[in-house]
């Protein structure tokens, strides 16, 4: 009797399973017709002067994996399952712009694309991890011309993606890599521009991505996928978007000079306490802000680099020395901490990729000045969006030590000039 209940159990899931898959398919079919529909529209209208438009689909099959390591999982979740979650395919549908030569930006970034993107992300243990939609913006750019038409090219994804299915114990049980609702995807992606005609271009190359809610709830280890892309791409209107083969880079506008980045950030995280024999889960969030003080020396027109000197308050640092003693992992409770031993003062050296638009700001540094556990080196990654010349909004994500994910950073910056 046990033995058929088991059997009917695997059946139910199968067929689950085989429905979210039929799914997963139609909002593929979905996907290209809106593709077919947006390429004819575009085809009658093309967008505002000074800007060249185009559609694109890109197809992703990759290997998914975790953080976690796989004896953790052979614990605690099926081993079936584990294998079912390393496959994995991701359909893309992109609309893309550029800059026409005629205009500023695009004789001082020739052949630079960016867009907004949409994408369904299955992977094969649907039923424990769902099948997550990702919105997202994105930019690229010929690196090096091989010939006329090839080239090598690079391009970045930074969104968010909805439906996935957190680890709650009981309906998503298999799960034990994503805990929350929506997640941040971020993408780089590089290999070979073929430009077969005017209109047309075929890419193909590596696609690295990773899904995160940026230590915002528990677990987090993140999902991770390693594969290639293929993707083909239109433009439209009465001229076709360049590809910077007959363009001339405009380097008057650009002098070199040193600017003050300012950016000031706010954030909420989860924490776990490991002061004792047993880590604890803490309920609630934590808030977090900082401030960061960059004089940014233009290299040239599309890269700046300098020192920062980064201030940040941790609501949930100095937890340990602050532990009220008798309190448990079921009453854990601390003692107010003073705001002093909150923060960490750093330096950092900053790296950033400037482009129209969009700019990709990284930095590695140290903690010189604040409580024990914060002396280590940290490190950023950061989108910076351009409102205007001067006002930018800041997206970015801290790590610790190269492994420990630390908070994410969302604010507002301004350059001095």
């Amino acid at each position: 009797m046990q033995y058929e209940v088991a059997v009917d159990s695997r059946l139910e899931i199968a067929a689950v399973s085989l429905n979210e898959m039929n799914s997963c398919i139609r909002l593929m079919i979905m996907m290209l017709l809106m593709a077919t529909c947006l390429a004819s529209a575009g085809e009658r209208n093309d967008t505002c002067a000074g800007i060249r438009s185009g559609i694109g689909i890109d197809l992703r099959p990759s290997y998914a994996f975790s953080s976690y390591h796989d004896d953790i999982f052979k614990k605690m979740v099926d081993v079936s399952d584990i294998r079912s979650t390393r496959l994995a395919m991701s359909l893309h549908l992109k609309y893309i712009f550029a800059f026409s030569p005629e205009s500023r930006q695009g004789r001082l970034y020739p052949g630079a694309w960016q867009g907004i993107g949409a994408s369904l992300n299955c992977l094969g243990n649907i039923r424990g991890i769902g099948m997550p939609v990702s919105i997202y913006a994105f930019q690229g750019a010929p690196v090096c011309r091989l010939n006329d038409h090839l080239s090598l090219y690079y391009e970045w994804n930074f969104g968010a993606s909805f439906g996935w299915r957190k680890c709650d114990g009981e309906k998503a049980y298999s799960n034990l890599i994503v805990g929350s609702d929506v997640n941040a995807c971020i993408n780089i992606n590089a290999g070979l521009r073929w430009e077969i005609s005017d209109r047309y271009a075929l890419t193909a190359g590596i696609d690295l991505t990773h899904f995160s809610n940026g230590n915002t709830s528990f677990p987090n280890p993140g999902v991770n996928m390693a594969g290639v892309k293929v993707g083909v791409s239109r433009s439209f209107g009465a001229k076709p978007m360049e590809s910077g083969r007959r363009q001339e880079a405009d380097t008057l506008g650009l002098r070199k000079k040193i600017m003050l980045d300012v950016t000031a950030y706010g954030a909420w995280r989860k924490r776990v306490y490991r002061g004792g024999d047993t880590p604890v889960l803490l309920n609630g969030h934590f808030a977090v802000a900082g401030i960061g003080m960059s004089p940014m020396w233009n290299v040239s027109k599309i890269f700046r680099t300098g020192p920062s000197l980064d201030i940040q308050w941790d609501e949930s640092t100095d937890l340990k020395s602050h532990h009220a003693f008798g309190t448990t992992s079921d009453d854990i409770c601390f003692y107010r901490r003073q705001f002093i031993n909150q923060v960490c003062f750093g330096i950092s050296g900053r790296a950033e990729l400037v482009m129209p638009v969009f700019s990709v700001n990284v930095g590695i540094g140290y903690n010189f000045i604040g409580p024990e556990e914060t002396r280590a080196s940290y490190e950023l990654a950061n989108l910076n969006v351009r409102i205007t010349d001067r006002l930018f909004v800041n997206i970015g994500y801290q790590l610790l030590n190269f492994q420990k994910q630390n908070n994410l950073m969302l604010g507002l910056g301004y350059s001095f000039f």
